[in-house]
């Protein structure tokens, strides 16, 4: 990693502010529904007041829209991480202002404010540089630990840095960066790519940039069918994107010009409506019924990608295989996060809600090297563009 990361830094006796990820699901009563991402930011926490720091902790929630809305106050998150971290944290009323200035500065090594949503602010998310050098003034030095955030160029993100003698990355941001940075320049091969989800659209940067890095792409979920069609099979009324067939033609292209193989599903299970209780059979590509639409891959398919997966030593997963949230339609993607998971020797990265979601459904997230926390972020990063949280960072 060319960035400082928290190791770098002397944090004894210092006020360090943590840009981190709380923005977690709450319930209509406010009660939080999953404290992943709390839990994922408690080892740089922890690192940071063993070293002899105090911590003020920043984060947004939901997307208040630069107004203070109380269903959207990170007052649940403090009282979380109290039982996390063993210890009181202090909820501040606000992220900038006086009050919040006299909190900060009477903090003592091992003490923990928590600052309220950066988003209650309309100058957080246009990096206001007045609003930074506010939240600067906080600290002596900053470490962002919010790789799901480091694709926006907000003030807690970016615009802070420039009113900091030294920003370095958190534990959690130098992971991701470890294992994605070594997936986007020095892989270890054969490196195949699994790209699922419904469009090409969203994923139209990711597969032109892993063109030019992988060994072999595999590609399924509803975004298949557009590839199918510039391919000339008739698909039935499976999800296809017209307008980004002669896109599809060009990367099925470029794929042979840089000697990818380039898999596309040869059978899969249709449907004669997008439901759960749908009548289901398994086909080829070839004999779709027309009025019928595929959902899922089927079994010639797995094998294929599979006999793929089990010879990587790098594997990138991106998007589910097929509709996997309902029953008939998730043994695709279920059987691939299991094969991915058997593969011991290598490398294997899954990214995106959906592919994450599908990694525990099936109960192998422990035998994955890294699950990506930030879905934006993470592609952006694979698409090979510079994400401004990052970029901001001292350089080592």
């Amino acid at each position: 990693m060319k960035k400082l990361s928290i190791r770098d830094l002397d944090l004894k006796g210092k006020r360090l502010f943590i840009r981190v990820d709380f923005n977690v699901p709450l319930d209509e009563e406010g009660k939080i529904t999953s404290d992943k991402r709390i839990q994922a930011s408690l080892p740089t926490i922890q690192f940071a007041l063993e070293n002899g720091a105090s911590v003020i902790l920043a984060s947004h929630l939901g997307r208040p829209k630069g107004k203070v809305n109380p269903k959207m106050s990170l007052k649940p998150v403090a009282a979380a991480l109290e039982k996390f971290l063993n210890r009181k944290v202090q909820m501040a009323p606000d992220c900038i202002g006086a009050a919040v200035q006299a909190l900060a500065q009477a903090l003592k090594p091992g003490d923990v404010l928590l600052l309220e949503n950066l988003r209650f602010h309309p100058q957080e998310e246009a990096n206001d540089p007045e609003f930074s050098r506010q939240l600067a003034s906080l600290c002596d030095t900053y470490v962002n630990d919010a790789f799901g955030t480091a694709h926006r160029a907000h003030a807690s993100t970016a615009g802070i840095i420039q009113y900091v003698a030294k920003a370095g990355a958190g534990l959690l941001m130098e992971k991701e960066l470890s294992y994605l940075g070594k997936a986007v320049s020095n892989p270890d091969r054969p490196y195949v790519a699994i790209i699922g989800g419904a469009k090409v659209s969203d994923k139209i940067e990711i597969i032109e940039n892993l063109l030019k890095l992988v060994d072999a792409l595999l590609i399924g979920g509803g975004m298949a069918y557009t590839f199918l069609t510039a391919e000339d099979y008739e698909v039935g009324k499976s999800l296809v994107e017209v307008d980004k067939i002669d896109l599809a033609k060009s990367l099925i292209q470029t794929a042979k010009e840089k000697n990818v193989k380039l898999l596309l599903p040869v059978d899969h299970v249709v449907a004669d409506k997008f439901e759960a209780t749908a009548q289901t059979k398994i086909t080829t590509i070839q004999e779709t019924p027309a009025d019928w639409m595929g959902l899922d891959i089927g079994p010639e398919t797995i094998k294929r990608f599979s006999e793929q997966i089990a010879a990587a030593k790098t594997i990138l997963w991106n998007g589910p295989l097929g509709v996997f949230e309902m029953e008939p339609f998730s043994h695709g993607t279920m059987s691939i996060a299991k094969v991915v998971a058997e593969n011991s020797r290598a490398t294997s990265i899954v990214g995106g809600g959906d592919s994450v979601a599908a990694i525990s459904k099936a109960g192998v997230a422990k035998s994955i090297s890294h699950i990506s926390t930030g879905g934006g972020a993470s592609l952006e990063f694979l698409s090979g563009l510079k994400l401004p949280g990052v970029e901001a960072l001292t350089d080592k």
